[in-house]
């Protein structure tokens, strides 16, 4: 599903028109020079190794409803990456946990909400119990030889395969 081009300004309600700007063509008031960038939505996540394997999230709501991805969303305006992911494991998984580094960063392009930016970290689990919530019907590790095969986005399985890969 692409994303309709915006026809009106925000700031004065002009009809925008298509301008070059930076080699690209970009809506643009005529008026009052605002320029429509459609920038990647940032989102930041978890990568929770456990003696089981890592840590996954069934999917409860769309896109990819009943896939697995890894405990991640997207940032709270003036939240930082590093708080975000945090507070996504917590609310997916019920765990509490430390960073311990970051993995990665990786671009999301089949996300039909929205191009994303996914910043990944490593952590440790400190407290909490397992159990889904917020956005997920099912948390639990898996082996990373038998992860399951319906992963919800490419971002996720590129970094699994990483992760993998280093172990």
């Amino acid at each position: 599903m692409a994303a309709s081009r915006p026809r009106y300004c925000p700031q004065c309600g002009s009809r925008l028109a298509l301008e070059e700007d930076s080699g690209r063509k970009r809506p643009t008031c005529p008026r009052c020079g605002f320029i429509f960038y459609r920038n990647p939505a940032p989102a930041a996540g978890v990568i929770l190794p456990g003696r089981q394997g890592v840590l996954l999230v069934r999917r409860k709501f769309r896109p990819a409803v009943g896939a697995w991805c890894l405990p991640a969303g997207f940032l709270e305006y003036g939240e930082s990456p590093e708080r975000c992911a945090v507070r996504e494991l917590a609310e997916e998984t019920g765990i509490r946990a430390r960073l311990t580094g970051l993995f990665g960063v990786y671009a999301g392009f089949d996300d039909p909400r929205v191009r994303a930016v996914l910043i990944l970290y490593t952590a440790r689990r400190v407290g909490g119990r397992l159990r889904p919530g917020d956005d997920a019907t099912e948390a639990r590790y898996f082996r990373l030889n038998r992860l399951p095969a319906r992963i919800a986005f490419a971002a996720h399985r590129r970094a699994l395969e990483q992760f993998a890969g280093d172990d």
